[in-house]
């Protein structure tokens, strides 16, 4: 079992506060808030954020990234966009002085996620890619066959504008949150433009963003968007273009997203 070892004198901490220091070569945040001590990995689990330096309020700190909220005593993921928990280490304090002892499981775990749509990521994803062909165009792959993106150019989809695209991004979600790319507040802009190659329809650009710039599910919420989006007969193409300016934050989520992951 791991040894506790003094990591900083009591005063060295002002109340609240907190202080980086490392024990055994990994960097931990250590918090002091209303006459006790807590200790949790400084890593926000959603992006990496160093939590020692994010705004602490009470016994939750917000990751200065993208806001992310742990509880300090607990290591729980409060709010988005990190859903999973922070490991938690002992401390105690002897001799004027603060101990840690490093802990080795994760604590609470984050808000629930809700049931996923299946699919696979894509692999080697173009930024342009024509859509639809002789045969029509074909359903998002993974996506039962009575989804409503697996209407095909024989059903009535609607005419094709901004509101019907947003409407079809809904459908696309973020593979480890579980809510769609629209209500996470990713979609930034939405154009259409008459295709040139192809009478009677459009050339869709999609200005999105992700929570983080090294966000993993990137590849496949690209390839998702675009294989919903060519499901209607008058998308000729889709384009979508990444875009971190204004850099994503919780703020931009609606209230629907709010509720399925459980934040008030």
């Amino acid at each position: 079992m791991a040894e506790f070892v003094r990591v900083a004198a009591v005063g060295d901490v002002p109340d609240p506060g907190s202080l980086v220091v490392e024990v055994d070569g990994e960097l931990l945040a250590l918090f002091h808030v209303e006459g006790t001590f807590h200790a949790i990995d400084d890593v926000c689990t959603h992006d990496g954020g160093p939590l020692a330096s994010g705004e602490l309020v009470g016994h939750k700190v917000a990751c200065p990234r993208h806001g992310a909220k742990f509880d300090i005593r607990t290591g729980a993921a409060l709010s988005m966009p990190a859903v999973r928990a922070t490991r938690t280490h002992d401390v105690k304090v002897a001799d004027g002085g603060v101990w840690i002892r490093l802990g080795r499981a994760q604590g609470v775990a984050g808000p629930a996620p809700q049931a996923a749509i299946p699919g696979p990521p894509p692999a080697g994803l173009p930024i342009t890619a024509p859509t639809g062909g002789a045969a029509g165009p074909r359903a998002p792959a993974g996506l039962p066959g009575d989804h409503p993106a697996a209407t095909t150019a024989g059903g009535d989809m609607g005419a094709l504008c901004e509101d019907r695209v947003r409407e079809l991004l809904r459908l696309v979600k973020d593979p480890e949150l579980f809510v769609n790319i629209v209500d996470l507040g990713l979609i930034y802009g939405v154009t259409l433009t008459p295709s040139g190659d192809a009478p009677g329809k459009q050339h869709v650009a999609i200005d999105m963003t992700m929570t983080s710039p090294a966000c993993p599910a990137g590849p496949q919420m690209i390839g998702d968007a675009k294989r919903t989006l060519g499901t209607h007969p008058e998308v000729a193409a889709v384009e979508v273009r990444i875009v971190m300016d204004p850099p994503w934050s919780p703020d931009r989520m609606t209230d629907d997203a709010r509720d399925q992951l459980g934040i008030f």
